[in-house]
């Protein structure tokens, strides 16, 4: 009989698990691995890294399937202008490499405003970082919001 490989948690999932936070962990490469059943890539969302003029770190949380809106972050948060923050200071600012970024993670060390794209609040489940590369969690929007202390907004490009 084949033994069951067990998949070591990550840091995110152990911070949830101990949160007492409904999740499932998930090995997944979001841009190109096949997607659980039941789900499709509108339910990937990204985590990014911004710098806001007045603020300092943002993060805004959206769809794969989209393209961030830099002036609504920038006018939610309180800044003229956010811009990307080069991927060699991404670590740096927020302890994550790029395609790690999470939210959990990010809230466990920072207290930086985060946003979640609105779209959001219509899924039961949303898939986001497990903060390591190819692990992501599958957990409700609005537990995740709640436990990272993020606000919902429309921060999509042209809608």
């Amino acid at each position: 009989m084949a033994k069951k490989i067990k998949v070591k948690k990550t840091l995110v999932q152990q911070i949830l698990t101990k949160a007492g936070i409904n999740h499932k962990g998930i090995q997944i490469n979001a841009l190109e691995g096949e997607l659980p059943q039941d789900y499709d890539k509108s339910q990937i969302f990204k985590t990014l890294a911004l710098l806001g003029d007045k603020t300092g770190p943002i993060i805004g949380i959206l769809p794969i399937t989209e393209h961030l809106s830099e002036k609504k972050l920038a006018k939610i948060s309180g800044n003229k202008k956010v811009s990307m923050i080069p991927q060699k200071d991404l670590e740096k600012t927020t302890g994550y490499i790029h395609g790690a970024n999470n939210p959990v993670g990010i809230r466990q060390r920072h207290n930086y405003p985060i946003f979640i794209d609105q779209s959001a609040l219509e899924l039961e489940k949303m898939i986001v970082s497990a903060g390591e590369v190819g692990h992501s969690i599958i957990i409700n929007p609005k537990d995740l919001a709640c436990f990272v202390k993020a606000d919902f907004a429309d921060i999509l490009e042209g809608q």
